[in-house]
């Protein structure tokens, strides 16, 4: 498994996380599906700090595909630091997103590739990513 990283320069947007006692599952650490919320959830707080509320309201995402790699439990006591950062150029609607989680030690807990559709929201249709969003991201 290849640990993902940023390239160098490109904008990462930061958030931790602390497990509530229903995220823990009877193994005593962070249920796998767990991560897969937080990285839905740092996707969407990504773009809520970014992008002005007229053109939030105009534009949706939807996950298209989440691949997870799991490496190293995070326990209970422990706070996950997520980074995620976007790649560098969209697909016509799909933009493709990497999450890491570590510990606090730095150790990779999980790791997420997941690939989004664009929607515009009048409409409900996909619609091509525009420069304006990839520079934004960037």
């Amino acid at each position: 498994m290849v640990l993902l990283e940023p390239p160098p320069g490109r904008q990462v947007f930061r958030l931790d996380f602390e497990p509530a006692s229903d995220d823990i599952d009877e193994n005593g650490h962070v249920n796998n599906v767990v991560y897969l919320r937080w990285a839905q959830d740092m996707g969407v707080a990504h773009w809520r700090s970014l992008t002005p509320g007229e053109e939030q309201a105009r534009w949706a995402w939807v996950a298209l595909r989440h691949e997870i790699d799991y490496r190293r439990p995070l326990l209970p006591d422990e706070v996950g630091h997520g980074r995620t950062w976007v790649a560098e150029a969209a697909q016509g609607p799909r933009f493709d997103r990497f999450i890491r989680i570590d510990a606090a030690d730095g150790a990779m807990c999980a790791q997420v590739t997941t690939t989004w559709v664009l929607i515009e929201q009048a409409t409900g249709r996909p619609k091509r990513v525009p420069p304006w969003m990839m520079e934004m991201f960037a």
